[in-house]
């Protein structure tokens, strides 16, 4: 193993562990601000507080999450100008300003009006404390497409100029960096999935509640529970409908900007009219003929152009078109990561959205599944894996995008074996990459505990609400109007 492969060892251990707590932050703000938001509805109306109940306890979840992800963020922006200073030089002045934007984002924006929602509860008014969260939801978004917009550049490089005499990428417009064909594709696709991580989390914990068999049926907290994992059922199908059409628009975009990209996805060796899709295919290494394969007829055809007749370009044309373009050398990413990656993202995606829906079926109306049910002990001990598949499905999606477009850092401008550092070692990156290791699993241990204690403890009461004008007017006796407060 060269100080290459190790460095990129070491962005994928740091890069796809950071990546676990993102999307679950992003959607536990987006579930927490609707429920909160259903529950000062309903408390107006003179419902109950279960929706308020609810929002408490996945605030929670968000409040662990969202501090395990700084941290691990700033690991990752730590190995980043360790290992790959030289790509920092080039890359520098455009990925800068969505850094910084990030930073202040996560920094200060959301991390303050997170601490807003969450000590201004019995402090502020109803509809002000609602807008902290709201405004932690919406942080979260412009984030992940701030910080997309440095991916996206990556993948289509947009909006630059080189500098003829330090060689460096020059950021032209910032609006064009943002507005890249690729960004705008792959933030739906990516908030969708973050829908999907979330969804699965929230109905995880409710199925969890309902099958301990510890609340009857005709308890306030069991129908609290039924309804987070209908809810959270509800996102993951919701999320996974979205994953694929904006998917789909993703896969056309990266098809006319990577063309190698998609016929890696599928190992497509020769330039084919109608290229299929293969949903299982087993070729020896170093072949470039399955001896097995299942395959969707013109599928491929359809996902890179939308028709089933189109020609998709093969592997070996484009070497040969890169070769002559970039100059010799192998233009060909590595196929087996490529190929399963992109399966593997689909398959266990679509699992579950299906464990999603065939929740939504077995609890439909008024249906529950008996926590005695030989079916729902099954479910008690698997439920634990629930919330890790969408994450799978993000990471596998991540492994593909990123290793497809080897052997480039900046698609046609940057190659990866320029972007390490000069003068690192190979011990170096051995030792940081264990000392990342460590710290990320004692982080791992740590948020399990955290989020395991405040599954386990139920759902959380409501504290007081503030106090509002109307009640310093009762005080004094005075007729001052209402004034809603949560």
């Amino acid at each position: 193993m060269t100080i290459e492969d190790l460095t990129r060892l070491q962005f994928a251990v740091t890069t796809l562990y950071h990546y676990l707590f993102v999307p679950l932050s992003i959607s536990l703000a987006l579930f927490t601000a609707l429920l909160q938001t259903a529950h000062l509805r309903r408390t107006r109306r003179g419902g109950d507080d279960t929706y308020g109940r609810l929002s408490l306890l996945v605030g929670k979840l968000l409040m662990t999450t969202f501090a395990v992800g700084v941290v691990t963020g700033l690991v990752q922006e730590f190995q980043f100008g360790l290992s790959w200073s030289s790509f920092a030089r080039f890359y520098g002045d455009v990925f800068g300003p969505t850094l910084a934007v990030e930073g202040m984002l996560a920094f200060f924006l959301e991390a303050t009006f997170l601490g807003l929602w969450w000590f201004g509860r019995d402090r502020l008014p109803a509809l002000v404390h609602l807008g902290t969260i709201w405004v932690v939801a919406v942080g979260t978004a412009i984030s992940a497409f701030v910080i997309l917009a440095a991916n996206s550049f990556m993948q289509n490089p947009v909006a630059y100029t080189i500098d003829a005499q330090t060689g460096r990428a020059r950021l032209g417009s910032f609006r064009e960096l943002l507005l890249n064909e690729v960004n705008l594709a792959a933030f739906p696709h990516t908030y969708a999935g973050a829908v999907m991580a979330g969804g699965a989390l929230v109905m995880a914990v409710g199925v969890w509640h309902l099958l301990r068999g510890q609340y009857g049926e005709d308890t306030a907290e069991f129908a609290a529970f039924r309804t987070l994992s209908r809810f959270g059922a509800w996102a993951t199908l919701a999320g996974g409908g979205l994953v694929a059409v904006s998917g789909d628009v993703l896969g056309k975009v990266i098809t006319q900007v990577q063309p190698m990209k998609m016929a890696a996805a599928e190992a497509l060796y020769r330039t084919t009219t109608g290229a299929p899709f293969s949903i299982f295919s087993y070729a020896p290494l170093g072949s470039d003929r399955p001896t097995f394969s299942l395959e969707v007829p013109g599928f491929l055809s359809f996902l890179a152009k939308g028709s089933f007749t189109a020609q998709v370009l093969g592997l070996k044309d484009l070497q040969d078109a890169y070769a002559a373009q970039f100059g010799p050398g192998d233009y060909v990413p590595w196929i087996p990561v490529a190929f399963w990656s992109f399966r593997l993202m689909i398959g266990v995606g679509m699992f579950a959205v299906l464990v999603a829906a065939a929740h939504l079926w077995v609890s439909r109306r008024s249906r529950v599944l008996r926590p005695d049910h030989r079916l729902a002990q099954g479910l008690l001990w698997s439920v634990g894996l629930l919330p890790l598949l969408p994450l799978a499905a993000n990471s596998f999606g991540w492994i593909f995008t990123e290793t497809a477009r080897q052997p480039w850092l900046v698609f046609g401008l940057f190659r990866t074996a320029d972007g390490v550092s000069p003068g690192l070692t190979f011990a170096e990156v051995a030792a940081s990459l264990a000392a990342f290791t460590l710290v990320y699993g004692a982080l791992a241990v740590v948020w399990v505990k955290l989020a395991f204690r405040l599954v386990r403890k139920g759902l959380p009461q409501l504290p007081p609400p503030a106090p509002t004008e109307a009640d310093a007017g009762s005080d004094t006796g005075s007729d001052a109007g209402f004034a809603t407060t949560y």
